[in-house]
């Protein structure tokens, strides 16, 4: 069976979701391990949508809560692939949070998160479509992404710094 590239819009993902009273912490903001789980969900979602498989969290990159997202905020989550590399895609996500009437709106975080596909049948690994980035932005997000694989796979311990020829290249241009 031939695996066909596919498009970022083809699995882009949009999830929205209202900050209720369980969602938050004693100061009426919404908990950052919720958000995270929304991200997650977001995320997963995408890289289904691409995959065409069961996919599971691999790895997310840094995350920082910048604005606060308060009860009653409507907090839209926007999910797209940046990346597909052989059995794994990376996702970026961006966060927006904005009052019931669409007053406020803001940019609260965003993060990457890296998923493999599996076999349904016995959970190993399965080769994923390529993508086709179709954007400036697109195409940005696209030549970074094995940089930030590199940075991932040596936190994780399964790369040596010394083997990490992009990020050094990176590093060395400036």
């Amino acid at each position: 069976m031939e695996i066909r590239p596919k498009k970022v819009v083809d699995a882009k993902t949009i999830m929205t979701e209202m900050v209720m009273p369980n969602d938050t912490n004693p100061m009426g903001n919404l908990m950052g391990g919720n958000l995270l789980r929304w991200m997650d969900i977001a995320c997963g979602i995408c890289a289904g949508k691409h995959t065409e498989a069961h996919v599971v969290t691999a790895s997310v990159d840094h995350v920082s809560f910048q604005k606060p997202i308060r009860v009653g905020d409507i907090v839209t989550i926007e999910a797209s692939v940046t990346r597909a590399f052989k059995t794994s895609l990376e996702v970026f996500v961006e966060v927006f949070a904005a009052n019931i009437k669409g007053q406020n709106p803001r940019r609260c975080n965003h993060a990457y998160f890296t998923f493999v596909a599996l076999n349904e049948e016995n959970g190993t690994p399965i080769e994923i479509p390529a993508l086709i980035p179709l954007n400036e932005i697109e195409q940005q997000r696209y030549e970074s992404a094995p940089r930030r694989r590199e940075v991932r796979l040596i936190l994780s311990g399964r790369m040596k710094p010394s083997e990490a020829n992009l990020v050094k290249d990176y590093l060395n241009s400036f």
